[in-house]
């Protein structure tokens, strides 16, 4: 026998699920059961593809064996096993860097929380809530030795030689006082019931039945056996027979999720191509669904066998949160990843799955917009993700992703921006480059306030890589008014002598600031402030070039802004009225450092800015 200790995660794991997650200690049955499913896809998968699995004997099941007298809850399957090597490896050490964020999102709300294990993968240790031991017995199909894995959860683990009659797990639960709730085959079966009725092996109970003896007068106990779930592929029967009930209850067993999905779409398709979808789109986004590692919930099915649960190959990155399944009639039952990547029936089935997708939220959209709404304020930003790469659905993708906007409050679409157009625009306009109250208040929106023209506030930090893509929307432009072209349409007749009266002051300044700035001219855009800062149309902002070198790219070009100066501002007035002293000098380089402030850039040097801003007041109080 070997005494080990857990990976220090591990150990912390252990300690706040034992000791703080008490709402749905439930949910250990749940994931224990959805464990040995997954253990019996893939055996079965080997079964029908590997030559050496071949011949292998394969009756899938899970039984669940109820000692009321021992206090011990037994869940055992006929899948694929472990060897020592996996007993460590999955149950002593945690494998996945977005498991250890688990302990970072912890809230201290325990209903919250202990939605998170079925989240985060880490639902084997969900059984220690309602244990005070557990013991693990398995062998690994194709080899002869068991292992044995014991803990208390606490003082480490144990790792020893056993006996087992096949491949396949045992994980015996000895309930503690918070567990022997569960020592009740009514209980057992209503968890079964809610949370793994559809899956598709079944799962048998052994329990003392009690019974009344009508000759004796007396209650007499039996052991039986039943099967206590459906043991149904529910996304293959017809919608017609499917309650909404049905398909929540399936959507939490496959994701772990307490709550209701926000929407579900059921599609068989026939013809050339037989397959069944079931999509659900989470009411909540997943903690983890930024980090780098992230698993996603479509598993991969031909004919009722499950092949994979890599989403990757399933449906592009941006819908990483769609949770559901994908079963083919079409595919090889050997189709191995690499073939999956050049596999034409599966591309066929994930573009028109993709479509489906869009397409009915689209439908949600206008059929349940609070609902939408919901989903919006927690997606709107991996469906911008797919405005950049996902070149094909771009224009349904616009209609769906929301914005906010200068002239209304919370978010709006696209198309509703475009009906809110003035007569004689010419195009949509946005502003990237920082968060939503800066943008705002940035001097570039100063003419189109005037004017009543809308502007689309993108503050994501992502807006500005994606939007820089997008010309159009639909037969509309879209235009940045970052970009120093952006007004030119709003000028008035008036704006041309501005510009030529101030040209002797904007040479002063050039000549001051150097090659500081690419130019300095005379602004249309401005109606408040005395400067702004505007790039070229296709050159990265500031901000991006910021964002850029922080992402370790060391050949960032450097890209000059332009400094707008507008010739009605009283402070502008007065310096076309002075001579190149050192209170010109300071007061055009603050034109430049308020401009870049505005647009939340750091300046390079706060001492020499604040020693400028010093002079100047020195000299007006």
């Amino acid at each position: 026998m070997q005494n080990r200790e857990f990976q220090t995660e591990v150990s912390q794991l252990l300690h706040l699920i034992i000791h703080s997650l008490y709402s749905h200690p439930e949910i250990f049955l749940r994931e224990l059961i959805s464990n040995s499913s997954d253990a019996l896809d893939k055996l079965r998968h080997l079964t029908l593809t590997e030559d050496g699995f071949k011949g292998l004997a394969f009756e899938p099941r899970i039984d669940l064996t109820l000692d009321e007298e021992a206090q011990t809850l037994t869940i055992a399957d006929t899948g694929i096993g472990m060897n020592e090597e996996d007993l460590v490896s999955h149950l002593g050490t945690i494998a996945r860097s977005g498991t250890k964020s688990f302990l970072n999102h912890l809230s201290g709300d325990a209903k919250k929380d202990s939605n998170l294990i079925g989240q985060f993968g880490v639902g084997f240790y969900s059984a220690f809530m309602v244990a005070d031991r557990v013991e693990v017995i398995s062998r690994k199909a194709g080899e002869e030795q068991a292992c044995r894995w014991e803990s208390d959860g606490k003082t480490g683990y144990t790792v020893d030689a056993a006996e087992r009659e096949q491949a396949g797990t045992t994980v015996i639960v000895h309930l503690n006082e918070e567990g022997k709730q569960y020592a009740n085959n009514w209980r057992l079966q209503e968890i079964v019931k809610k949370y793994s009725n559809h899956i598709a092996f079944p799962i048998f109970l052994t329990y003392d039945k009690s019974e009344w003896n009508a000759e004796e007068e007396k209650q007499e106990k039996t052991r039986v056996t039943e099967q206590v779930n459906a043991a149904s592929a529910l996304w293959r029967r017809p919608k017609s027979e499917l309650t909404d009930e049905d398909y929540k209850e399936m959507y939490k067993g496959i994701s772990g999720d307490f709550e209701d999905p926000l929407f579900w779409f059921h599609t068989k398709a026939e013809g050339s191509l037989e397959y069944t979808t079931l999509f659900f789109i989470p009411s909540k986004a997943p903690l983890d669904l930024y980090q780098s590692d992230y698993q996603g919930g479509v598993k991969l099915y031909v004919k009722r066998v499950f092949i994979l649960d890599d989403s990757r190959e399933l449906l592009p990155q941006y819908l990483r949160f769609v949770k559901g399944i994908i079963d083919s009639e079409d595919l090889p039952l050997n189709v191995s990843r690499e073939i999956l990547q050049q596999n034409r029936v599966l591309q066929s089935i994930r573009t028109a799955s993709v479509k489906k997708i869009l397409s009915e939220l689209k439908t949600q959209a206008v059929n349940q917009p609070e609902k939408y709404a919901q989903f919006i304020a927690e997606f709107n930003r991996p469906l911008k993700e797919g405005l950049y790469g996902d070149f094909a659905n771009r224009e349904t993708l616009l209609e769906l992703i929301r914005v906010k906007s200068s002239l209304v409050d919370g978010v709006t679409s696209l198309a509703e921006a475009k009906a809110r157009m003035r007569e004689g625009q010419k195009a949509l306009y946005y502003i990237t480059g920082g968060k939503e109250q800066l943008l705002r208040n940035s001097p570039l929106l100063e003419v189109y306030r005037k004017k009543g023209i809308e502007v689309l506030i993108l503050d994501d930090d992502i807006d500005e890589i994606v939007f820089g893509t997008i010309a159009a929307y639909g037969e509309t432009a879209l235009k940045s008014v970052n970009n120093a072209g952006a007004a030119e349409e709003l000028k008035d007749e008036s704006d041309a002598p501005k510009s030529e009266g101030l040209e002797p002051l904007l040479a002063r300044i050039r000549g001051i600031l150097g090659d500081r700035v690419k130019d300095v001219r005379a602004s249309v855009r401005l109606a408040d402030s005395p400067s702004c800062i505007v790039r070229d149309e296709d050159a990265p902002s500031l901000q991006m070039q910021q964002m850029m070198r922080a992402m370790g790219q060391a050949n960032v070009p450097e890209v000059k802004p332009t400094l707008e100066i507008n010739p009605d501002h009283a402070i502008v007035k007065k310096l076309e009225a002075r001579a190149e002293d050192e209170l010109m000098v300071d007061a055009a380089w603050l034109l430049l450092d308020q401009a870049l402030l505005l647009e939340g850039i750091p300046l390079e040097n706060p001492g020499e800015f604040v020693q400028r801003l010093n002079r100047v007041l020195g000299q007006t109080v």
